[in-house]
């Protein structure tokens, strides 16, 4: 039978390095048309925290100019990880989105177990608030590259395991459920050998909530999102691999170019 599987720290990573960047194609789905509406990318550099090595994660998404008219976007989100352990530091998300705007800051307190939190958006004025830090807590980014690192051997189809996030100045209980290895073929016609998973959302101003983001990973070692999907508030969304760049492993989940 299918279960909840004990939670798995950030205790190592195998999956990227300083130097990674991904693009993707954003397609939305609106009443039976798809648009290529936007990009979004994601990177890795090498930086410092407080006199501390750390990894930056970085990410940045938005709409095109002829599409802000339907659903203008402007994502930012940014984290600093720390490299030994691997863990959050400090996290910061500046975004607009179809008119909604969100400025949230946090910087994690292991010495005291707390996050400081200071937040802001459209419905509510500036608040700083103090946060209780359990074990493996992550932001939404750090959660991104904390899911490249799981480790499926051994889990069943249908299997949870449970992440704890913080989001909007709240603690969140949520879990991603391992759904099997898989192999897609993407409109360029390259096929990769994959992972799929799909993870509990919190509702917010994009996303409807409940288990409606479905990922697709590359099944090596690098664990590169291929393909996102997900419901939103106006249709669903998919964010499909463009190009890369700095991979930190060979990429072996490629199995056939398009044309090849």
């Amino acid at each position: 039978m299918p279960g909840k599987v004990t939670g798995q720290c950030f205790e190592r990573n195998f999956a990227f390095s300083a130097g990674e960047l991904l693009n993707y194609n954003v397609v939305y789905n609106w009443k039976f048309i798809w648009l290529n509406a936007g990009e979004v990318s994601f990177g890795v550099k090498k930086g410092t925290y407080r006199q501390r090595d750390a990894y930056c994660l970085y990410s940045y998404g938005n709409t095109y100019k002829g599409y802000d008219w339907f659903y203008k976007v402007r994502d930012t989100f940014r984290t600093y990880l720390d490299m030994q352990p691997l863990r959050p530091l400090r996290f910061h998300r500046n975004s607009y989105e179809g008119g909604y705007q969100v400025n949230n800051r946090y910087v994690y307190d292991y010495n005291k177990e707390k996050i400081y939190s200071f937040t802001e958006n459209s419905n509510k004025p500036y608040v700083e608030d103090t946060l209780e830090l359990s074990k493996c807590t992550f932001d939404v980014l750090s959660l991104c590259y904390y899911a490249r690192n799981l480790d499926f051997s051994g889990l069943k189809v249908n299997d949870t395991i449970p992440v704890r996030s913080v989001i909007d100045n709240e603690l969140f209980n949520l879990y991603i459920r391992y759904l099997g290895k898989v192999y897609i073929e993407t409109a360029s016609g390259d096929k990769y050998r994959c992972i799929k998973f799909s993870a509990l959302l919190v509702e917010g101003t994009i996303f409807e909530g409940g288990e409606d983001l479905f990922v697709w990973v590359s099944d090596d070692k690098n664990r590169i999102p291929i393909l996102v999907e997900a419901k939103i508030l106006v249709g669903s969304v998919k964010a499909v691999l463009k190009d890369y760049q700095g991979l930190r492993n060979p990429f072996d989940g490629l199995v056939e170019t398009g044309g090849e």
